[in-house]
């Protein structure tokens, strides 16, 4: 009886998920019960309590509650009592978390109460707040019941457990693999390793350089062996489970292994340079490492949808059509400086969509993905029943990728796809990307002028096992990844909350150009495409999100219309 005294709003029913209960502490419980045993009335304990008028009293079918003498006990003090239908423990969603924290506990084996009391504060404390609200909110919100249908909704809700759960597990190794490193001399021996394989080529210590690279591609190839089965597990489980996967193992693995290649074709020759200019450059040789890299920095956006990115995916122009007219119409009423449109064939490795714009000065280029192209979306396509092209049978039957059918309607009309494009073009014409850009290169220079700073401190290198030598990698490493660690954390906050901002402001930019309606709607649609979960811990939120959840983005532009 004490353990399930709750009061709630006589306003809600059971089937309310919006209704705000409230468990009475053990005091207030007990005090409950030592009135009542006093004779007192309902009426005289709500006074005693001072409770508001019309609270109900509310316990489960548990049969001592449902019993003759409880019921006619209950009658006789006047309860009001909530209505509970049989086999109902959903309509509860905190069940959801005690089944877990009782999980939790009971793998401890706690041996006395004391022991209980502590177990059960810190498993609370180590419930991630994503977690929690994946768990106890399984059903569709007042605020989204007609945007949102039930299944959709829990299909998100699970989606989104099941990457928390992933997301804490993969976290908590790399976090273990990373101590075990510093605290095993992983990183001097690595470079002892790399020493050793430069030395068979005849190169002595003096080629630092020659070692670092090879240092870096060792540091690499172990990085990408230890994730491999993690990325594996992400899209062959997860992503394969909620209908999102479009890979093969072949494809997936021939993927890997040409961007591995790519990226060590990239990050040689640019490290390699680096150090050199860091190794000629004087005392100044920070600036000149600054300028190196905001150079290559600018070269890889420039170049990267041209010529790296069609490694991996295919690139076509838009076809002459409604929606590259409007698209380039559009483009002109803005000034920007559009000369071509792409889709990417996104559909072969996932079926979520995106769309983004490049280039720099007057040679710029939209991309979209064909997922988010309602009307070339392959996977539309197949649900629609529309033969198949040679081109879609020829790449069907080999080994490259498979196209589902688990989704329902995929992407978006053309009204909704100008508006996300409206929404991508805010970004440029309220200088956003110019701004990042700016901020990215404030920060670049504030490190290399801090590593000029602490790269002659022979302590920071005897502390990670480097006793005879200070290698610049192992520097650039140690200060970059280790020292700055809480600079980056803070910046990282920092950069979200400004990430939010521009969101909004780019979501109220579309809508000055009266596209808020086709907006909400390809902001709800990809969404379920997407499945994002709508409800989100506000804490938790504000420090990882760099896009705000769907209901503060309809919020924003319902509330600006308003305005308006």
């Amino acid at each position: 009886y004490k353990r399930h005294l709750s009061t709630t709003s006589n306003s809600q029913t059971p089937n309310s998920t919006m209704a705000k209960t409230k468990e009475l502490s053990k005091d207030t419980r007990n005090k409950i019960v030592d009135l009542h045993q006093a004779g007192k009335t309902e009426s005289a304990i709500a006074r005693a309590l001072k409770m508001k008028h019309g609270w109900v009293f509310q316990h489960d079918n548990d049969p001592k509650h449902t019993a003759r003498a409880t019921k006619e006990w209950l009658r006789k003090k006047h309860f009001k009592v909530l209505e509970w239908p049989s086999q109902s423990p959903d309509l509860n969603p905190i069940e959801n978390l005690w089944r877990e924290l009782k999980m939790r506990v009971a793998q401890r084996q706690p041996q006395n109460i004391t022991a209980l009391e502590e177990i059960c504060m810190e498993e609370w404390a180590k419930l991630p707040a994503t977690r929690r609200i994946y768990s106890t909110t399984t059903h569709v919100p007042a605020e989204l019941g007609k945007i949102m249908d039930g299944e959709t909704f829990e299909k998100s809700r699970l989606y989104q457990l099941d990457k928390s759960n992933f997301g804490f597990w993969s976290g908590l190794y790399s976090e273990t693999e990373g101590t075990l490193i510093l605290l095993l001399g992983g990183i001097p021996f690595l470079w002892k390793i790399s020493g050793s394989l430069t030395g068979r080529l005849g190169l002595g210590p003096e080629y630092e350089i020659s070692q670092s690279l090879v240092f870096l591609m060792l540091a690499t190839l172990f990085s990408a062996i230890t994730g491999l089965p993690w990325s594996l597990y992400s899209t062959f489980v997860i992503e394969e489970k909620h209908g999102f996967n479009q890979q093969t193992l072949g494809f997936f693995l021939k993927d890997a292994l040409k961007k591995f290649v790519v990226t060590q074709c990239i990050l040689l020759p640019v490290t390699s340079l680096l150090l050199y200019i860091i190794k000629i450059g004087g005392d100044y040789f920070f600036i000149y490492a600054w300028l190196f890299t905001l150079i290559v920095s600018l070269v890889l956006v420039t170049i990267y949808a041209d010529y790296i990115a069609p490694l991996f995916d295919k690139f076509t122009p838009l076809l002459e059509g409604e929606l590259k007219t409007e698209i380039e119409s559009m483009a002109k009423s803005i000034d920007f400086p559009l000369t071509k449109i792409y889709v990417v064939e996104g559909s072969k490795r996932s079926s979520h969509s995106n769309a983004y714009f490049y280039g720099f000065f007057k040679n710029k280029r939209i991309v979209l993905f064909d997922t988010l192209l309602e009307d070339y979306s392959p996977l539309n396509k197949k649900n629609d029943g529309e033969p198949a092209t040679e081109q879609d049978k020829s790449e069907e039957t080999g080994d490259e990728t498979k196209l589902q059918s688990k989704h329902k309607k995929q992407g978006c009309s053309n009204p909704e796809v100008l508006a996300v494009l409206g929404h991508e073009l805010g970004h440029w014409k309220l200088g956003h990307t110019v701004k990042n850009i700016i901020i990215s290169q404030l920060n670049s220079f504030l490190c290399f002028f801090l590593f000029a700073t602490l790269i002659g401190r022979k302590e920071l290198f005897v502390a990670f096992g480097f006793h005879d030598n200070q290698p610049t990698l192992i520097g650039l490493l140690i200060i970059f990844q280790f020292i700055f660690s809480p600079y980056n954390e803070l910046l990282t906050f920092c950069l979200t909350v400004l990430s939010r901002r521009f969101e909004f402001q780019a979501d109220a930019f579309a809508r000055a150009m009266g596209r808020s309606n086709e907006l909400c709607s390809a902001l709800i649609k990809i969404n379920k495409d997407n499945l994002g979960f709508p409800v989100a811990d506000w804490l938790f939120s504000m420090w990882h999100y760099s896009h705000p959840p769907l209901l503060e983005r309809l919020r924003a532009i319902k509330d600006t219309k308003k305005q308006d």
